[in-house]
Parts: C-alpha cells; sequence; structure tokens
C-alpha cells in the first residue's frame, strides 16, 4: 500500500479491527518513510461471476455498476455512506450465497428490490419502474398497491 502523502511504497499496519458492519476489516497504517498515518478499508469482492444480460450478452459482474443503479434509485433520500455501504454489501452477500458462476441480470435486479423494498420504499418504487420497465400507469398502480399491502401485513405482524 504506498503512502498517500509521500507515495512511499512500504507501510505498516499498526491496528486492524473489524468495521461495524462485521463485512470488512478497519486497518490503521503508517508510512515507514514519512511517518504518515492513515486507515484503509478491506471489503471481500465477488470474483469470477458472469452477469448474464437480458439480450443473451454475457459480461463480468461489477459492483460499481450496482452501485450506480443504487445511488439512482436513493438520490435525494435520506441515507449515510455507510448505510449504502451496507446496502451494497447485503446485496452481494446474497448474490454470493446463491453459489453460482453465472447469473441473469434479472435475478440480481430481483435481489436488489428485495433489499431495497427494506432499506426505503421510495427507491424500491424507483428502481422496479426502471427495472420493471412499467409500461402503464396500471403496473405502476398494481407495484404501488402490493407494496401498501406488504407494509400493512408487516405492521400487523406481533
Amino acid at each position: 500500500m504506498h503512502c498517500p502523502s509521500c507515495n512511499y511504497y512500504d507501510t505498516k499496519v499498526t491496528d486492524s479491527r473489524v468495521a461495524t458492519d462485521g463485512l470488512s476489516i478497519r486497518r490503521r497504517r503508517e508510512c515507514t518513510k514519512c511517518g504518515f498515518r492513515f486507515s484503509t478499508v478491506e471489503e471481500g469482492e465477488i470474483l469470477d461471476l458472469t452477469v448474464i444480460k437480458r439480450d443473451g450478452r454475457r459480461e463480468p459482474y461489477s459492483r460499481e455498476k450496482l452501485a450506480t443503479g443504487l445511488k439512482r434509485s436513493l438520490e435525494k433520500r435520506p441515507h449515510t455512506i455507510e448505510q449504502f455501504r451496507g446496502l451494497v454489501q447485503k446485496i452481494e452477500r446474497d448474490i454470493q450465497r446463491r453459489r453460482k458462476v453465472e447469473m441473469t441480470s434479472r435475478d440480481i435486479g430481483e435481489l436488489v428490490m428485495k433489499r431495497l423494498k427494506g432499506f426505503d420504499q421510495v427507491a424500491y418504487i424507483r428502481f422496479a419502474s426502471v427495472y420493471r420497465s412499467f409500461q402503464d400507469v396500471d403496473s405502476f398502480t398494481k407495484e404501488l398497491k402490493g407494496l401498501g399491502r406488504s407494509r400493512r401485513s408487516t405492521l400487523l405482524e406481533p
């Protein structure tokens, strides 16, 4: 790891802790040349997953694409950076639990919607409207009614 202050190639780890989310490791580092101290966060990443697009094309999984789609749906919605990172990590954990080397973009989209539904219902509707390509007001209204039903049933459960 290069020092962000002097760009020296060698740093040492002075402390390591599991982050509060339990899904990453926070490391405190010090440059062996200039003594500058800084922190890094290490997260696991999905490797060797191929995404099969709707048109049949195949491409490697991209965390950036997932994050971009989520950012669009969460635009101007209240959330912290930590909550956003946690959401991305939970979605990726759901993907990893499938233990597949290939997944359709449709399957990934369904996992995203499942997580978004509990995270932010407005963002869920935004994502669903693009993902499901609502063709008319009726299909959009049907999705909203379904969201209302699931919310009421959740509130009624003991």
